[in-house]
């Protein structure tokens, strides 16, 4: 298996960051091993440990492991064929699903979709301090998802997630090769604004 602390080139930050966050991608090429139950299990509970708003912890997890076939053959035809392909082999493979309205009061939760993705985040930097790699995937059929599962209406399956560890390039195919590659992130200046939008956060240096 390669190793997780070297598996993709690294890129350059601007400003230091925790090496976990630094070393998270999300490659399209998978190691067949099983990802232990301990491990899966710690990499949910960080989930459940991600802030939301008013505590409502909006997040469901629909999870599904090689290990059982029909239940990974279920989840993964969920997918669009693109995913598919590198998806097959991956070793887990996990769908987020979020409560649209608040328990509380009945009103919509505006922000169940984004609480939701602060929970998957959560999931991934974990994945990641553990040597496993999770691939978001918004290439999925989400009223297949809520067919095949039983999703009720007041639950929106938001996202598809394998994962897994890195696997070996060298008997990938030329087309997963040029895709497992770590892509470059935006510099601050594009997305941090003060003042207007688009007009650039600057703060004095430290020089």
């Amino acid at each position: 298996m390669p190793d997780p602390a070297t598996a993709g080139q690294l890129l350059e930050i601007e400003h230091d960051v925790l090496d976990v966050i630094r070393r998270r991608w999300s490659p399209v090429i998978y190691s067949p091993e099983t990802v232990e139950t301990d491990k899966l299990l710690t990499v949910l509970e960080a989930a459940r440990w991600a802030p939301s708003s008013n505590n409502e912890q909006p997040w469901s997890f629909l999870v599904a492991r090689k290990e059982e076939p029909e239940e990974f053959a279920r989840m993964l035809s969920c997918l669009v064929p693109a995913n598919v392909i590198w998806a097959q082999h991956v070793p887990v493979l996990i769908l987020s699903v979020a409560k649209l309205h608040y328990d509380r009061n009945g009103k919509p939760n505006r922000h169940a979709w984004h609480d939701t993705g602060i929970a998957t985040g959560f999931l991934m930097l974990q994945a990641a301090a553990l040597g496993l790699f999770a691939h978001g995937m918004a290439g999925f059929d989400p009223d297949k998802a809520r067919q095949l599962y039983g999703i009720p209406e007041s639950h929106e399956a938001v996202a598809a997630i394998a994962l897994g560890y890195p696997g070996d390039e060298s008997g990938a195919p030329e087309e997963l090769r040029k895709r497992n590659v770590r892509r470059p992130r935006r510099p601050l200046d594009e997305f941090v604004f003060a003042g207007e939008w688009g007009r650039r956060f600057r703060l004095p240096t430290n020089e």
